[in-house]
Protein backbone atom coordinates (compact mmCIF):
# COMPACT_ATOMS: atom_id res chain seq x y z
CA UNK A 1 0.00 0.00 0.00
CA UNK A 2 1.18 3.53 -0.68
CA UNK A 3 1.13 6.55 1.66
CA UNK A 4 -2.23 7.74 0.34
CA UNK A 5 -3.81 4.34 0.92
CA UNK A 6 -2.51 4.23 4.50
CA UNK A 7 -3.92 7.71 5.05
CA UNK A 8 -7.25 6.35 3.91
CA UNK A 9 -6.94 3.49 6.41
CA UNK A 10 -6.46 6.04 9.18
CA UNK A 11 -9.57 7.91 8.07
CA UNK A 12 -11.61 4.70 7.88
CA UNK A 13 -10.43 3.70 11.32
CA UNK A 14 -11.36 6.96 13.01
CA UNK A 15 -14.75 6.89 11.30
CA UNK A 16 -15.70 3.37 12.36
CA UNK A 17 -13.34 1.79 14.89
CA UNK A 18 -13.90 2.32 18.63
CA UNK A 19 -10.56 1.62 20.35
CA UNK A 20 -10.02 0.12 23.82
CA UNK A 21 -9.05 2.50 26.65
CA UNK A 22 -9.16 5.60 24.46
CA UNK A 23 -11.07 8.86 24.37
CA UNK A 24 -13.02 8.34 21.14
CA UNK A 25 -13.48 12.08 20.55
CA UNK A 26 -9.80 12.90 21.00
CA UNK A 27 -8.73 9.96 18.86
CA UNK A 28 -11.01 11.03 16.04
CA UNK A 29 -9.56 14.52 16.17
CA UNK A 30 -5.90 13.49 16.33
CA UNK A 31 -6.04 10.44 14.09
CA UNK A 32 -4.32 7.10 14.58
CA UNK A 33 -0.89 5.65 13.93
CA UNK A 34 -1.07 2.76 11.46
CA UNK A 35 1.41 -0.04 12.19
CA UNK A 36 2.28 -1.99 9.06
CA UNK A 37 5.02 -4.52 9.79
CA UNK A 38 7.28 -5.92 12.50
CA UNK A 39 10.42 -8.02 12.87
CA UNK A 40 12.36 -9.06 15.95
CA UNK A 41 11.91 -6.32 18.55
CA UNK A 42 10.99 -3.59 16.05
CA UNK A 43 7.67 -2.42 14.61
CA UNK A 44 7.21 -0.11 11.62
CA UNK A 45 4.46 2.42 10.91
CA UNK A 46 2.92 3.57 7.65
CA UNK A 47 5.47 6.38 7.36
CA UNK A 48 8.31 3.86 7.40
CA UNK A 49 9.45 4.81 10.90
CA UNK A 50 10.92 2.01 13.00
CA UNK A 51 10.29 1.70 16.74
CA UNK A 52 12.05 -0.48 19.28
CA UNK A 53 9.06 -2.07 20.98
CA UNK A 54 9.97 -1.71 24.62
CA UNK A 55 6.54 -2.95 25.59
CA UNK A 56 6.31 -6.18 23.55
CA UNK A 57 3.02 -5.12 22.00
CA UNK A 58 0.98 -5.19 25.18
CA UNK A 59 3.26 -7.21 27.50
CA UNK A 60 2.84 -10.18 25.17
CA UNK A 61 5.18 -10.63 22.19
CA UNK A 62 7.67 -12.70 24.18
CA UNK A 63 9.35 -14.46 21.24
CA UNK A 64 9.45 -11.32 19.11
CA UNK A 65 7.86 -10.52 15.78
CA UNK A 66 8.11 -12.35 12.48
CA UNK A 67 8.38 -15.95 13.69
CA UNK A 68 7.76 -17.92 10.51
CA UNK A 69 7.52 -21.17 12.49
CA UNK A 70 4.33 -19.93 14.11
CA UNK A 71 2.98 -18.78 10.74
CA UNK A 72 3.60 -22.21 9.25
CA UNK A 73 2.02 -24.01 12.20
CA UNK A 74 -1.06 -21.79 11.96
CA UNK A 75 -1.36 -22.23 8.18
CA UNK A 76 -1.06 -26.00 8.41
CA UNK A 77 -3.69 -26.18 11.12
CA UNK A 78 -6.08 -23.94 9.20
CA UNK A 79 -5.76 -26.24 6.21
CA UNK A 80 -6.36 -29.35 8.33
CA UNK A 81 -8.98 -28.23 10.85
CA UNK A 82 -9.69 -24.48 11.02
CA UNK A 83 -12.23 -24.86 13.81
CA UNK A 84 -14.13 -27.26 15.93
CA UNK A 85 -15.58 -26.81 19.42
CA UNK A 86 -14.47 -28.39 22.68
CA UNK A 87 -18.03 -29.05 23.85
CA UNK A 88 -19.85 -32.44 23.89
CA UNK A 89 -16.82 -34.56 24.73
CA UNK A 90 -14.80 -33.36 21.75
CA UNK A 91 -11.21 -32.15 21.45
CA UNK A 92 -8.56 -31.44 18.82
CA UNK A 93 -4.89 -32.35 18.68
CA UNK A 94 -3.34 -28.89 19.24
CA UNK A 95 -5.57 -28.17 22.26
CA UNK A 96 -4.75 -31.50 23.90
CA UNK A 97 -1.01 -31.15 23.26
CA UNK A 98 -1.04 -27.53 24.44
CA UNK A 99 -2.72 -28.51 27.70
CA UNK A 100 0.02 -31.07 28.27
CA UNK A 101 2.81 -28.66 27.31
CA UNK A 102 1.62 -25.76 29.48
CA UNK A 103 1.19 -27.91 32.58
CA UNK A 104 4.67 -29.41 32.14
CA UNK A 105 6.06 -26.06 33.25
CA UNK A 106 3.47 -25.14 35.88
CA UNK A 107 4.75 -27.23 38.79
CA UNK A 108 3.83 -30.70 40.09
CA UNK A 109 0.61 -29.50 41.74
CA UNK A 110 -0.78 -27.88 38.57
CA UNK A 111 -1.84 -30.46 35.99
CA UNK A 112 -4.97 -29.05 34.35
CA UNK A 113 -5.91 -26.08 32.18
CA UNK A 114 -9.19 -24.59 30.94
CA UNK A 115 -8.76 -22.63 27.71
CA UNK A 116 -10.28 -19.21 27.03
CA UNK A 117 -9.72 -16.51 24.42
CA UNK A 118 -8.17 -13.82 26.63
CA UNK A 119 -6.94 -12.99 30.10
CA UNK A 120 -10.22 -11.24 30.87
CA UNK A 121 -12.17 -14.39 30.06
CA UNK A 122 -9.71 -16.38 32.15
CA UNK A 123 -10.54 -14.12 35.09
CA UNK A 124 -14.26 -14.72 34.66
CA UNK A 125 -13.55 -18.46 34.47
CA UNK A 126 -11.58 -18.84 37.70
CA UNK A 127 -14.02 -16.49 39.46
CA UNK A 128 -16.94 -18.79 38.67
CA UNK A 129 -14.90 -21.90 39.34
CA UNK A 130 -13.79 -20.68 42.78
CA UNK A 131 -17.38 -20.20 43.88
CA UNK A 132 -18.41 -23.49 42.30
CA UNK A 133 -15.57 -25.26 44.12
CA UNK A 134 -16.75 -24.17 47.56
CA UNK A 135 -20.39 -24.85 46.78
CA UNK A 136 -19.45 -28.40 45.77
CA UNK A 137 -17.76 -28.83 49.16
CA UNK A 138 -20.93 -27.81 50.97
CA UNK A 139 -19.89 -24.21 51.61
CA UNK A 140 -22.02 -22.17 49.20
CA UNK A 141 -21.66 -19.08 51.42
CA UNK A 142 -17.94 -18.84 50.55
CA UNK A 143 -18.41 -16.42 47.65
CA UNK A 144 -16.48 -13.25 48.58
CA UNK A 145 -13.28 -12.56 46.67
CA UNK A 146 -10.54 -10.24 47.90
CA UNK A 147 -8.32 -8.39 45.43
CA UNK A 148 -6.00 -5.35 45.54
CA UNK A 149 -6.45 -1.68 44.88
CA UNK A 150 -4.64 -0.64 41.70
CA UNK A 151 -4.51 -4.25 40.52
CA UNK A 152 -5.61 -5.19 37.01
CA UNK A 153 -7.45 -8.36 36.00
CA UNK A 154 -9.07 -7.42 32.69
CA UNK A 155 -12.01 -5.33 31.59
CA UNK A 156 -14.97 -7.71 31.59
CA UNK A 157 -17.52 -7.12 34.35
CA UNK A 158 -15.85 -9.58 36.72
CA UNK A 159 -12.33 -8.61 35.63
CA UNK A 160 -12.87 -4.87 36.02
CA UNK A 161 -14.60 -5.41 39.36
CA UNK A 162 -11.71 -7.50 40.69
CA UNK A 163 -9.22 -4.95 39.44
CA UNK A 164 -8.83 -2.06 41.82
CA UNK A 165 -8.77 0.88 39.43
CA UNK A 166 -11.13 3.73 40.22
CA UNK A 167 -11.61 4.95 36.61
CA UNK A 168 -12.85 1.49 35.64
CA UNK A 169 -15.16 1.27 38.65
CA UNK A 170 -16.63 4.64 37.71
CA UNK A 171 -18.22 3.19 34.56
CA UNK A 172 -20.85 0.47 34.37
CA UNK A 173 -21.87 0.21 38.01
CA UNK A 174 -18.77 -1.61 39.25
CA UNK A 175 -17.55 -3.40 41.26
CA UNK A 176 -20.19 -6.10 41.39
CA UNK A 177 -21.34 -7.51 44.69
CA UNK A 178 -19.04 -9.81 46.62
CA UNK A 179 -15.69 -8.27 45.65
CA UNK A 180 -13.52 -6.50 48.23
CA UNK A 181 -10.16 -4.74 48.01
CA UNK A 182 -7.10 -4.30 50.19
CA UNK A 183 -4.10 -2.03 49.63
CA UNK A 184 -1.23 -2.70 47.23
CA UNK A 185 2.38 -3.43 48.30
CA UNK A 186 3.70 -0.19 46.79
CA UNK A 187 6.56 0.70 49.14
CA UNK A 188 7.95 3.66 47.17
CA UNK A 189 4.67 5.52 47.07
CA UNK A 190 3.01 4.35 50.29
CA UNK A 191 5.66 2.87 52.59
CA UNK A 192 6.45 6.01 54.56
CA UNK A 193 9.29 5.49 57.05
CA UNK A 194 8.95 1.71 57.14
CA UNK A 195 11.56 -0.57 55.64
CA UNK A 196 10.42 -2.48 52.55
CA UNK A 197 10.34 -5.74 54.54
CA UNK A 198 8.23 -4.21 57.30
CA UNK A 199 5.89 -2.69 54.76
CA UNK A 200 5.55 -5.96 52.86
CA UNK A 201 4.37 -7.74 55.99
CA UNK A 202 2.01 -4.90 56.86
CA UNK A 203 0.30 -4.98 53.48
CA UNK A 204 0.13 -8.77 53.38
CA UNK A 205 -1.52 -8.86 56.78
CA UNK A 206 -4.27 -6.58 55.51
CA UNK A 207 -5.52 -9.74 53.83
CA UNK A 208 -5.90 -11.46 57.20
CA UNK A 209 -7.70 -8.42 58.61
CA UNK A 210 -10.10 -8.37 55.66
CA UNK A 211 -10.79 -12.10 56.08
CA UNK A 212 -11.61 -11.47 59.75
CA UNK A 213 -13.89 -8.59 58.77
CA UNK A 214 -15.81 -10.65 56.20
CA UNK A 215 -15.67 -13.94 58.06
CA UNK A 216 -13.47 -16.81 56.94
CA UNK A 217 -16.48 -18.95 56.06
CA UNK A 218 -17.60 -16.27 53.57
CA UNK A 219 -14.33 -15.81 51.63
CA UNK A 220 -13.66 -17.91 48.54
CA UNK A 221 -10.37 -16.56 47.21
CA UNK A 222 -7.68 -13.90 47.09
CA UNK A 223 -6.30 -12.79 43.72
CA UNK A 224 -3.23 -10.73 42.85
CA UNK A 225 -0.65 -10.30 40.13
CA UNK A 226 2.84 -11.48 41.19
CA UNK A 227 4.03 -8.06 40.01
CA UNK A 228 1.34 -5.49 39.24
CA UNK A 229 1.56 -4.64 35.56
CA UNK A 230 -0.89 -1.99 34.41
CA UNK A 231 -0.83 -0.50 37.90
CA UNK A 232 2.75 0.63 37.33
CA UNK A 233 5.03 -2.44 37.60
CA UNK A 234 4.77 -2.54 41.38
CA UNK A 235 7.34 -5.06 42.62
CA UNK A 236 6.37 -6.22 46.12
CA UNK A 237 8.89 -6.43 48.97
CA UNK A 238 10.39 -9.90 49.46
CA UNK A 239 8.33 -10.47 52.61
CA UNK A 240 5.00 -9.99 50.88
CA UNK A 241 4.24 -13.15 48.90
CA UNK A 242 5.38 -15.73 51.49
CA UNK A 243 3.09 -14.09 54.04
CA UNK A 244 0.18 -13.99 51.58
CA UNK A 245 0.63 -17.71 50.90
CA UNK A 246 0.78 -18.48 54.62
CA UNK A 247 -2.43 -16.58 55.29
CA UNK A 248 -4.35 -18.22 52.43
CA UNK A 249 -3.33 -21.68 53.61
CA UNK A 250 -4.04 -20.99 57.28
CA UNK A 251 -7.43 -19.40 56.59
CA UNK A 252 -8.56 -21.93 53.96
CA UNK A 253 -9.11 -19.63 51.01
CA UNK A 254 -8.02 -20.20 47.44
CA UNK A 255 -4.94 -18.33 46.23
CA UNK A 256 -5.16 -17.06 42.64
CA UNK A 257 -1.99 -15.82 40.94
CA UNK A 258 -2.81 -13.69 37.88
CA UNK A 259 -0.11 -14.76 35.42
CA UNK A 260 -1.46 -12.98 32.35
CA UNK A 261 1.57 -10.65 32.26
CA UNK A 262 4.15 -12.47 34.36
CA UNK A 263 3.75 -15.91 32.77
CA UNK A 264 5.90 -17.55 30.09
CA UNK A 265 9.32 -16.24 31.03
CA UNK A 266 8.83 -12.56 31.71
CA UNK A 267 10.35 -12.79 35.23
CA UNK A 268 12.97 -15.39 34.34
CA UNK A 269 10.71 -18.23 35.48
CA UNK A 270 7.94 -19.92 33.56
CA UNK A 271 5.39 -18.33 35.87
CA UNK A 272 5.56 -15.44 38.29
CA UNK A 273 4.47 -17.51 41.28
CA UNK A 274 7.60 -19.62 40.81
CA UNK A 275 9.76 -16.51 41.12
CA UNK A 276 8.17 -15.73 44.48
CA UNK A 277 8.12 -19.35 45.66
CA UNK A 278 4.38 -19.85 46.14
CA UNK A 279 1.90 -22.46 44.86
CA UNK A 280 -1.46 -20.97 43.87
CA UNK A 281 -4.67 -22.93 43.47
CA UNK A 282 -5.43 -21.38 40.09
CA UNK A 283 -3.64 -19.05 37.69
CA UNK A 284 -5.12 -17.20 34.71
CA UNK A 285 -2.80 -17.08 31.68
CA UNK A 286 -2.78 -15.35 28.27
CA UNK A 287 -0.46 -12.90 26.43
CA UNK A 288 2.87 -14.80 26.38
CA UNK A 289 0.96 -18.06 25.89
CA UNK A 290 0.95 -17.34 22.15
CA UNK A 291 3.17 -14.25 22.19
CA UNK A 292 0.10 -12.44 20.91
CA UNK A 293 0.17 -14.16 17.53
CA UNK A 294 -3.42 -15.31 18.03
CA UNK A 295 -5.90 -14.66 20.86
CA UNK A 296 -5.81 -17.40 23.49
CA UNK A 297 -5.88 -17.58 27.27
CA UNK A 298 -6.64 -20.07 29.97
CA UNK A 299 -6.67 -20.96 33.64
CA UNK A 300 -4.12 -23.26 35.21
CA UNK A 301 -6.02 -25.38 37.73
CA UNK A 302 -4.39 -27.21 40.64
CA UNK A 303 -5.07 -30.83 41.41
CA UNK A 304 -6.87 -29.69 44.58
CA UNK A 305 -9.46 -27.78 42.55
CA UNK A 306 -9.57 -30.18 39.61
CA UNK A 307 -10.31 -33.15 41.87
CA UNK A 308 -13.36 -31.40 43.30
CA UNK A 309 -14.47 -30.35 39.81
CA UNK A 310 -14.17 -33.94 38.61
CA UNK A 311 -15.68 -35.74 41.59
CA UNK A 312 -18.27 -33.36 43.04
CA UNK A 313 -19.38 -30.69 40.56
CA UNK A 314 -20.84 -32.72 37.75
CA UNK A 315 -21.35 -30.45 34.75
CA UNK A 316 -19.50 -27.13 35.03
CA UNK A 317 -21.85 -24.86 33.11
CA UNK A 318 -19.22 -22.60 31.66
CA UNK A 319 -17.31 -22.30 28.40
CA UNK A 320 -16.69 -20.37 25.20
CA UNK A 321 -17.32 -21.10 21.55
CA UNK A 322 -13.61 -20.80 20.88
CA UNK A 323 -12.25 -22.54 24.01
CA UNK A 324 -9.31 -24.62 22.80
CA UNK A 325 -9.57 -23.22 19.28
CA UNK A 326 -7.32 -25.49 17.19
CA UNK A 327 -5.57 -22.69 15.24
CA UNK A 328 -4.94 -20.53 18.31
CA UNK A 329 -3.72 -23.62 20.17
CA UNK A 330 -1.37 -24.48 17.31
CA UNK A 331 0.12 -20.98 17.50
CA UNK A 332 0.55 -21.23 21.27
CA UNK A 333 2.09 -24.70 21.06
CA UNK A 334 4.70 -23.56 18.53
CA UNK A 335 5.36 -20.45 20.60
CA UNK A 336 6.13 -22.53 23.71
CA UNK A 337 8.38 -24.83 21.69
CA UNK A 338 10.38 -21.76 20.63
CA UNK A 339 10.67 -20.61 24.25
CA UNK A 340 11.91 -24.09 25.21
CA UNK A 341 14.32 -24.64 22.32
CA UNK A 342 15.90 -21.19 22.61
CA UNK A 343 16.08 -21.43 26.42
CA UNK A 344 14.43 -18.03 26.70
CA UNK A 345 13.33 -18.48 30.31
CA UNK A 346 16.88 -19.29 31.44
CA UNK A 347 18.18 -16.49 29.21
CA UNK A 348 15.98 -13.97 30.99
CA UNK A 349 17.00 -15.33 34.40
CA UNK A 350 20.75 -15.66 33.82
CA UNK A 351 21.72 -13.36 30.97
CA UNK A 352 19.56 -10.65 29.41
CA UNK A 353 17.46 -10.06 32.55
CA UNK A 354 20.48 -9.14 34.73
CA UNK A 355 21.89 -7.03 31.87
CA UNK A 356 18.59 -5.22 31.50
CA UNK A 357 18.39 -4.69 35.27
CA UNK A 358 21.91 -3.20 35.37
CA UNK A 359 21.20 -0.86 32.47
CA UNK A 360 17.78 0.22 33.73
CA UNK A 361 19.20 0.82 37.22
CA UNK A 362 21.64 3.42 35.85
CA UNK A 363 18.65 5.68 35.17
CA UNK A 364 18.30 6.25 38.93
CA UNK A 365 21.06 8.85 38.74
CA UNK A 366 18.88 11.06 36.53
CA UNK A 367 17.50 14.17 38.27
CA UNK A 368 13.90 13.22 37.42
CA UNK A 369 14.12 9.61 38.63
CA UNK A 370 13.50 8.35 42.14
CA UNK A 371 13.51 4.62 41.48
CA UNK A 372 14.29 2.30 38.56
CA UNK A 373 13.48 -1.34 39.38
CA UNK A 374 13.04 -4.49 37.35
CA UNK A 375 12.66 -8.25 37.57
CA UNK A 376 13.60 -10.23 34.50
CA UNK A 377 12.27 -8.19 31.58
CA UNK A 378 9.61 -6.13 33.32
CA UNK A 379 10.53 -2.73 34.69
CA UNK A 380 9.13 0.36 36.35
CA UNK A 381 10.71 3.80 36.62
CA UNK A 382 9.34 6.26 39.18
CA UNK A 383 9.57 9.99 38.49
CA UNK A 384 10.27 11.96 41.66
CA UNK A 385 10.71 15.60 42.63
CA UNK A 386 12.94 14.73 45.60
CA UNK A 387 14.96 11.53 45.74
CA UNK A 388 15.71 11.62 49.47
CA UNK A 389 12.10 11.98 50.62
CA UNK A 390 10.48 10.08 47.70
CA UNK A 391 8.32 13.16 47.09
CA UNK A 392 6.56 12.96 43.74
CA UNK A 393 5.77 15.71 41.23
CA UNK A 394 2.38 17.39 41.54
CA UNK A 395 2.05 17.16 37.76
CA UNK A 396 3.57 13.69 37.58
CA UNK A 397 0.93 12.33 35.19
CA UNK A 398 1.78 15.04 32.67
CA UNK A 399 5.52 14.44 33.02
CA UNK A 400 5.06 10.71 32.50
CA UNK A 401 3.19 11.35 29.27
CA UNK A 402 5.92 13.77 28.18
CA UNK A 403 8.65 11.17 28.74
CA UNK A 404 6.63 8.56 26.84
CA UNK A 405 6.05 10.93 23.91
CA UNK A 406 9.70 12.01 23.78
CA UNK A 407 10.80 8.36 23.68
CA UNK A 408 8.27 7.60 20.94
CA UNK A 409 9.51 10.50 18.84
CA UNK A 410 13.00 9.01 19.12
CA UNK A 411 11.86 5.52 18.13
CA UNK A 412 11.15 3.75 21.44
CA UNK A 413 7.79 2.52 22.69
CA UNK A 414 7.40 2.78 26.47
CA UNK A 415 4.24 3.06 28.56
CA UNK A 416 3.38 5.72 31.11
CA UNK A 417 1.11 4.91 34.03
CA UNK A 418 0.77 8.24 35.75
CA UNK A 419 4.25 9.20 36.95
CA UNK A 420 5.73 5.74 36.37
CA UNK A 421 7.39 4.64 33.14
CA UNK A 422 6.95 0.96 32.24
CA UNK A 423 8.94 -1.38 30.02
CA UNK A 424 8.56 -5.06 29.09
CA UNK A 425 10.50 -5.80 25.90
CA UNK A 426 10.42 -9.12 24.01
CA UNK A 427 12.46 -11.88 25.65
CA UNK A 428 14.70 -12.07 22.56
CA UNK A 429 16.02 -8.51 22.95
CA UNK A 430 19.80 -8.34 22.49
CA UNK A 431 22.35 -6.69 24.75
CA UNK A 432 22.90 -3.96 22.17
CA UNK A 433 19.15 -3.36 21.95
CA UNK A 434 18.91 -3.14 25.75
CA UNK A 435 21.63 -0.49 25.71
CA UNK A 436 19.74 1.36 22.98
CA UNK A 437 16.49 1.19 24.97
CA UNK A 438 18.18 2.62 28.06
CA UNK A 439 19.93 5.31 26.02
CA UNK A 440 16.71 6.54 24.42
CA UNK A 441 14.94 6.48 27.79
CA UNK A 442 17.67 8.66 29.28
CA UNK A 443 17.49 11.02 26.30
CA UNK A 444 13.70 11.30 26.77
CA UNK A 445 14.19 12.12 30.44
CA UNK A 446 16.75 14.79 29.47
CA UNK A 447 14.29 16.28 27.00
CA UNK A 448 11.59 16.55 29.66
CA UNK A 449 14.03 17.91 32.26
CA UNK A 450 15.00 20.71 29.85
CA UNK A 451 11.34 21.45 29.11
CA UNK A 452 10.31 21.81 32.76
CA UNK A 453 13.35 23.84 33.91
Amino acid sequence: MNEHQYSNISQIDTAHHIHPFNNAGELKEKGVRVMTSAKGVYVTDSNGKHYLDGFAGLWCVNVGYGRERITRAVTQQMNELPYYNSFFGTTNTPAALLAQKVTEHAGPHMNHVFFTNSGSEATDTWFRLARTYWAALGKPQKTAVIARRNGYHGSTVAGASLGGMKPMHAQGGLPIEGIHHINQPYWYGEGGDMTPDEFGLLRARELEAKIDELGEDNVAAFVAEPIQGAGGVIIPPSTYWPEIARICKARNILLISDEVICGFGRLGTWFGYQHFGVEPDMAPIAKGLSSGYLPIGGVLISDRVADVLTKHVGEFNHGYTYSGHPVAAAAALENIKIIEEENLVARVHDDIGPAFHAGWKTLEDHPLVGEAESVGLIAGLQLAADKATRRRFENGDKLGSMVRDAALADGLILRATGDRMLASPPLIISHAEVAHLVSITRKALDTVLTAVN
